[in-house]
């Protein structure tokens, strides 16, 4: 249940259009629904601004389905991230109009069309794409406008020089990096707003599964760097997304 959607049925019964009865019936799902093995947490968008969205590793085809199809009937934007193929073309089957993308393991079914700000996504080489996908599918899905910057890393620093009048457009940065990491303090040093910096499990024997980049990043030399954990490419891009939201709103 959005904000939007909530003023929508009490202005509906303020003008006499809807019974307090039905009215309540169409609330009965707040705060949450029961599904059995899943209490979906309709109340969410009201308190943070945005919807739950359903982490699908561990969970079953139908469990992830049944959750699905909950968010997407309290007309809330929905996203599945950590995909499988199988659940992936459940879901697709389910709702149709949901759109898989297979490089970043998500399902994603839009039910708003507002956009607000803009989020930039970079990634320092092609191996950090997965996660660099799931950034800006997460972005996209929460109705920020996303530039992508794909294969920008240090060790061809031209490359990046070459778009930074257009990251200078986003309201927030999510910068995904393996090896060392050094890619987010660069783009920290280029920009005057929030770099989200992602650590991704690329890179030889001593990068550690991820490990030596998120240490390279939390130890950044650029101020404006944040980081989350290890490939958590929607957890970076839901921050950002907030971000941009707050700077749309100035």
């Amino acid at each position: 249940m959005t904000a939007t959607a909530l003023l929508e049925i009490l202005s509906e019964v303020e003008r006499g259009r809807l019974t307090p009865e039905d009215a309540a019936a169409r609330l009965a799902t707040l705060p949450f629904e029961d599904l059995g093995h899943t209490r979906v947490d309709h109340h969410r968008s009201l308190r943070t601004g945005l919807p739950e969205v359903i982490y699908a590793a561990g969970k079953t085809t139908e469990q992830t389905v049944a959750i699905f199809g909950s968010l997407r009937a309290d007309g809330v934007d929905v996203l599945a991230t950590r995909v499988d193929a199988a659940t992936a073309e459940a879901l697709v089957e389910a709702h149709p109009e949901a759109v898989h993308n297979a490089a970043a393991r998500t399902v994603a079914y839009r039910a708003s069309t507002e956009m607000r700000g803009r989020v930039a996504v970079v990634c320092a080489g092609t191996s950090d794409l997965p996660v660099a996908e799931e950034a800006a599918v997460t972005a996209e899905t929460f109705g920020a406008r996303v530039t992508r910057f794909y294969d920008v890393g240090v060790a061809g620093l031209h490359r990046l020089l070459t778009v930074r009048t257009d990251l200078l457009e986003a309201d927030a940065v999510v910068v995904c990096a393996g090896m060392e990491g050094a890619l987010p303090s660069v783009v920290g040093g280029l920009v005057g707003v929030p770099v989200l910096a992602v650590p991704t499990s690329v890179g030889y024997g001593a990068s550690f599964g991820g490990v030596t980049a998120l240490l390279g990043m939390l130890n950044s030399c650029s101020p404006n760097v944040s980081v989350v954990n290890i490939d958590n490419g929607f957890g970076a891009a839901y921050s950002a997304v907030l971000i941009a939201r707050a700077g749309a709103r100035a």
